[in-house]
């Protein structure tokens, strides 16, 4: 009987390690449909998922209805299951490093429980090469069993967008690879049980590994080209918004914006291909650059509002600034890799007073990660608002609001662009 049949008669279960924003929608997708033993070392985390609730805020309550999953933190109960998949975060340390501690920890703990005939799928991004040169010594040394002959491997890179509706598990098509094509074969069945959109099937696990790699790497480096555009149109003093609207008007002009660039994947992942690029000799350039580019814009954002603040003959020493806005990107909980904290910490090098605050964002994990606290006591007399975040609550406001928090001469600066041509009475600065 092959490891799709057992898996689909609910002979044996499938396993999800890590059940963060990738691996708790995969893992309740998949327990629609088979028996799932969902693993996570947060005991926190696994009692609220116990309790209907995903601790991303991703995910309704009615999610968690009509599934065949148990939550645990138990390595024990992964035993029941012959379909690993490993879904952890893959960051990269203080100096810019892959840090596969997360990956590695969690191969470890799938390694003590695999016996024969068991696969291992991973979903984490890794440059090209880690799950064969990284992963697979540590399952074979610590299992005891043998690579292919005993137990098989697969890579399925993740393709989740947190705060995405449209584009989810089931609408996008999925790679997979295996070891062999038996594994390639028995893997894409069974990811085409919860994938509509269905699968593409890699030559090998380097490819997919690579393709994944490449996906934030590309938009990385054009993102990292529209905040090179915004730097020279702002010295040009044209809005750099209006210039993409207008060029944006040819068929096959790329519609990409400046930003502040962060989180967990855009933010992390071409640190991953450089890292590995150096090893074949090779030291990219693009990559870097682009990397330095995005890297920087919080502190570029937060220099170019002290300029217009002394512009206006503000006082920069205890000026009172708001930034609306310290999550990633919109409409999220997810406080990983924010570059808004770059710009705040800019700012308050300065001198300046700096209050922060977010519909989204969780107090106790702002301070736990920045060191500093959020306000839902909004004053009247701030010298400047930075809409950092495009959260859905920002997008309603308008320039009668910020006149209304702002004393007299104030600065609105509006990263993504999103009052363009609505503020009449304020100095308005945007990327």
């Amino acid at each position: 009987m092959s490891i799709y049949d057992k898996l689909i008669d609910k002979k044996s279960k499938l396993s999800l390690v890590g059940l963060g924003y990738v691996g708790l929608p995969i893992a309740l997708e998949f327990s629609k449909k088979l028996s799932v033993v969902g693993f996570d070392i947060s005991e926190q985390r696994v009692d609220m998922m116990n309790n209907k609730k995903d601790p991303s805020n991703e995910l309704s309550t009615e999610a968690f209805d009509n599934c065949d999953i148990i939550f645990t933190t138990n390595p024990e109960d992964l035993k029941e299951a012959s379909f690993h998949i490993l879904a952890v975060p893959t960051p990269i340390d203080s100096h810019n490093m892959p840090d596969l501690s997360p990956l590695i920890s969690a191969t470890k703990t799938v390694a003590k429980v695999l016996k024969k005939g068991d696969y291992v799928i991973y979903e984490s991004t890794v440059y090209p090469g880690a799950t064969e040169e990284d992963c697979i010594p540590i399952l074979e040394d610590l299992s005891g069993l043998k690579y292919i002959r005993d137990f098989k491997v697969g890579y399925s890179p993740e393709r989740i967008n947190p705060g995405d509706k449209v584009n989810t598990l089931s609408t996008v098509v999925k790679i997979v690879s295996g070891c062999d094509d038996e594994s390639l074969e028995n893997i894409a069945k069974i990811y085409e049980l919860v994938v509509k959109a269905g699968v593409h099937k890699a030559p090998n696990m380097k490819v997919a590994e690579a393709a994944k790699v490449i996906e934030n790497t590309q938009r990385d480096v054009n993102i990292a080209f529209m905040n090179e555009l915004s730097i020279i149109f702002s010295r040009m003093g044209i809005n750099t918004f209006d210039v993409l609207e207008a060029a944006g008007t040819k068929w096959n002009f790329l519609n990409f914006y400046p930003g502040l660039v962060g989180g967990h994947c855009i933010g992390v992942d071409p640190y991953y291909l450089a890292y590995k690029a150096k090893e074949y000799r090779y030291h990219p350039q693009i990559i870097n650059s682009g990397r330095f580019v995005n890297d920087s814009m919080g502190f570029y954002i937060a220099k170019q509002l002290v300029k217009k603040l002394i512009e206006k003959g503000k006082k920069i020493l205890n000026t009172k600034v708001l930034v609306m806005g310290v999550t990633f990107k919109e409409n999220v909980s997810d406080l990983r890799n924010s570059k808004v904290a770059d710009l705040i910490n800019e700012l308050k090098s300065y001198g300046v007073l700096v209050e922060v605050t977010d519909p989204f964002a969780s107090q106790e994990e702002v301070k736990s990660e920045y060191g500093f606290d959020l306000t839902d006591d909004i004053a009247d007399d701030y010298n400047a608002v930075v809409v950092a975040v495009a959260h859905e609550d920002y997008v309603k406001l308008d320039e009668v609001y910020f006149k209304s928090i702002t004393s007299k001469n104030a600065v609105l600066v509006d990263v993504k662009g999103i009052f363009r041509n609505r503020i009449n009475d304020l100095t308005y600065w945007s990327l």
